[in-house]
């Protein structure tokens, strides 16, 4: 039976501290999750042997912050390195040997096989056995992928051959290929550099972990930004530029584009060679499986980080979340379990954030896309609140979308993107995920608010009170998707000014403030979708309808979500 997170059960039964012992723990990996295992287990058992073995220069650093050093956002490489092998020795009395690279795990004898930069093989013997290695940039096997100018990012000495490169050959023009979190955050800060830029990505959209109505405000200022942004588009191969420099990029219509440098951004695989070799149970997609404690199939082995398949807190699904968070908490969950405390893993959701060309796009929980894939029953909600009162000076609009269970109200997953304040709603809800909670607990939320900050019905409340709205019964609910003209009219509650300005599919228009006088203009044989700007005036206007006997339903996010599911026609794209 799985384990589940317990405060009581992590000290239960503590063996006296005379009593523990001497064991020796190999960390092999460090950054976040093989760092954070060392450090806490120190914390638990003073007396424990612990080795940390980083076959790279650096045993923690911060790979999050490698696009905006890139940039020179962040100016200097000593800032992204959290910690050295000589603070864990001074600090934590732990062993950390850089430049030192496992090649083989044997475990019968528990001994692993280490080749150092600098030295011959040795053998070294382990009680206990943490794997941290990661992931790797994925490298698509495409026809000079290994001539030079193209890049992956992943390390500092990644982000130092990109920088020399782009200063050695004065890059004027970049291609970056994938639409994900590193391929924005490169984007933007190339382009920050004053670097003219392509970004190429096969699929319909960037950031594929987002639904696709959501994506569209951070589509539109890519492309604002000058960005060349090409979408279903397929690269075939590259090729040296004219007269030796620089490169070509080839895509599947035969058409070719130039450029000074090119960095690959398409995703990463886990890094599983070693837990292979040995013998250790893999996932479907090559991930290491692991238990609740986060134990291999072996049991004095571990696993944990960007090479682990875990379970999905929403669904039970075995899922891979290459983020930082959980692999920190892997590797403090590991130490606890190996000084013997009874802990369990509780699963991920897949909480992120991502910022680029001034706008904040975060997520957590479970798209649509999956729910539908899953056959969860769901319903979704939009909501376009302000961040703060808009009396206050500065107010700006975050788009919401959430998604919650049909049968009790749970919350299944939530989006948003804005200018400010939209990693703050998103935490909130992320939270209310992990403690099972419902849209009428979002409701009810009790959240911070002075005019600078938020309103007294917070985003987050408003989302709930949609939602709540709709289970109740008080706000049927029409998606744009689902809209039938022939069996039912829409009507736009907009002012004139609005509707002129932009249209709507609509064969009826009555301003709210005149629609109890003009009631009698309606169809009283076939249903009523409302629409107006956001939702708000349609929301009266279904209340003020259903109760005078009209079948009155909400077109859901009104015009702004109508203008995210139908964008400007763009330009054709290749391959």
């Amino acid at each position: 039976m799985a384990l589940h997170s317990n405060p009581a059960h992590d000290h239960a039964n503590p063996s006296p501290e005379h009593a523990k012992a001497h064991k020796t723990t190999v960390i092999v990996g460090g950054v976040a999750g093989g760092a954070s295992c060392a450090a806490r287990l120190r914390r638990n058992d003073e007396h424990a042997h612990i080795i940390v073995l980083e076959r790279g220069p650096y045993v923690s650093f911060a790979n999050c912050g490698l696009p905006y050093y890139l940039g020179g956002v962040i100016e200097k490489e000593e800032a992204l390195l959290l910690s050295s092998p000589a603070f864990f020795k001074r600090r934590f009395d732990i062993d950390v040997r850089t430049g030192h690279d496992v090649v083989a795990i044997d475990r019968a004898a528990r001994t692993i096989r280490v080749q150092p930069d600098d030295g011959p093989d040795y053998e070294l013997a382990y009680d206990a056995l943490v794997l941290s290695p990661g992931a790797q940039p994925i490298r698509p096997p495409l026809p000079g992928i290994d001539l030079p100018g193209i890049f992956s990012l992943r390390t500092v000495p990644d982000s130092n051959l990109i920088k020399q490169w782009i200063t050695r050959h004065k890059v004027r023009r970049a291609v970056v290929i994938g639409g994900g979190f590193i391929g924005l955050e490169v984007v933007e800060n190339l382009h920050h550099l004053g670097i003219q830029v392509a970004l190429i990505e096969l699929g319909e959209q960037v950031m594929s972990m987002i639904d696709r109505e959501m994506v569209q405000p951070m589509t539109q200022a890519i492309r604002a930004a000058g960005v060349d942004l090409r979408l279903r588009t397929k690269v075939s191969g590259f090729e040296p530029g004219a007269r030796g420099r620089g490169l070509k990029v080839g895509f599947a219509d035969g058409s070719q584009l130039d450029t000074d440098m090119v960095i690959l951004a398409v995703g990463v695989s886990p890094e599983n060679s070693l837990a292979q070799a040995a013998g250790l149970a893999l996932g479907a997609r090559g991930h290491i499986s692991v238990d609740a404690r986060m134990q291999t199939s072996d049991p004095h082995i571990y696993a944990v980080g960007d090479a682990v398949e875990v379970r999905c807190a929403l669904t039970g699904q075995r899922v891979a979340v290459p983020l930082a968070g959980p692999a920190n908490r892997q590797g403090r969950l590991v130490a606890d379990v190996i000084a013997g405390k009874r802990r369990g893993f509780r699963g991920v959701q897949g909480t992120a954030v991502c910022g680029a060309f001034g706008l904040t796009l975060a997520s957590t929980g479970l798209n649509e896309r999956t729910l539908r894939n899953l056959r969860i029953p769901y319903e979704v909600v939009y909501a376009h609140p302000l961040n703060h009162v808009g009396y206050y000076p500065g107010a700006t609009t975050i788009n919401m979308k959430l998604l919650y269970d049909t049968t009790d109200g749970r919350v299944l997953g939530a989006q948003a993107v804005g200018q400010d304040g939209v990693e703050r709603r998103i935490d909130v809800i992320a939270m209310a995920i992990q403690m099972k909670a419902s849209v009428f607990d979002l409701e009810e939320a009790e959240l911070c608010y002075a005019p600078q900050y938020g309103a007294a019905k917070d985003p987050v409340n408003l989302v709930g009170m949609i939602a709540a709205n709709a289970m109740r019964g008080d706000l049927p609910i029409t998606h744009w998707s689902d809209v039938d003209d022939a069996a039912a009219s829409i009507l736009d509650v907009r002012t004139k000014e609005e509707v002129e300005k932009d249209r709507l599919p609509c064969e009826m228009h009555i301003p709210i403030d005149e629609l109890r006088a003009r009631l009698h203009e309606l169809p009283a044989d076939k249903p009523i979708h409302v629409v107006c700007g956001v939702g708000l005036r349609a929301y009266n206007a279904i209340r003020m309808l259903r109760q005078h006997g009209y079948r009155a339903s909400l077109l859901s996010g009104g015009f702004s979500t109508w203008s995210h599911l139908n964008p400007p026609e763009q330009s054709a794209a290749q391959g």
